[in-house]
């Protein structure tokens, strides 16, 4: 029961960050009104997506420090699902913004800097995929998810503060919290940045075991 706390603390702060999401009291702010709620599921995927980022970013280096195989394995596998969660938090972002701002992919800095930033990480996969050496593959594919962090990072929140943007916190706008969000937004907001943050790991952990069984049964 110990080892597996953290998966009921992520399933009941999951449960409850639906079950408020949908239901709680939200501020009525113009253009938002319920539209707001998306801030549960949006913003805390792109938490999660960063945490399984460096959690890959960690393993990589591992990885070339050791040459453990199975570093090269959880790397791949965190960031196989940080995509996932980009790919989510790109699509709730597009559905808010068609009500907000009028359209689901305006020409806003931040997000083509996500779409960018998401290619640079799909052609890690690319990378991978174009090796049949395991070792090789896992060491080129581990320096360039290293490039990829890299590049991720400052695309995504450094540069689009430098220039103006819709986005909240971005070019001159003030962050979401300081006027939207109120206390009782406040104690659904942090409890669903942690429960994606901890599913993904979850999921992840998922993954990596049945890779790590598959590869003892190739063994076999």
């Amino acid at each position: 029961m110990n080892k597996y706390w953290w998966k009921f603390l992520a399933s009941g702060l999951l449960l409850y960050t639906v079950w408020f999401g949908f239901s709680g009291e939200v501020p009525r702010q113009p253009i938002l009104n319920e539209t707001i709620r998306n801030v549960y599921f949006h913003v805390p995927m792109w938490f999660g997506m960063m945490a399984l980022m460096i959690s890959s970013l960690v393993y990589s280096i591992k990885y070339l420090q050791k040459g453990k195989i199975e570093d090269d394995i959880y790397a791949v596998e965190f960031a196989n699902v940080a995509i996932v969660f980009g790919l989510l938090g790109f699509l709730t972002g597009s559905l808010w913004g068609n009500f907000t701002w009028g359209s689901p992919l305006p020409k806003d800095p931040k997000i083509i800097a996500v779409e960018v930033g998401l290619l640079i990480y799909a052609a890690y996969f690319v990378l991978r995929g174009s090796f049949e050496d395991e070792q090789k593959k896992a060491r080129l594919s581990a320096v360039y998810n290293i490039f990829a962090f890299a590049s991720f990072m400052p695309l995504v929140w450094i540069l689009p503060r430098l220039t103006d943007s819709l986005h909240p916190g971005n070019g001159g706008n003030p962050a979401f919290g300081k006027y939207d969000m109120d206390n009782s937004m406040r104690m659904v907001f942090y409890p669903a940045v942690m429960a994606w943050i901890l599913i993904g790991v979850w999921i992840s952990t998922l993954k990596i075991r049945i890779r790590l069984m598959r590869n003892k049964v190739n063994e076999v």
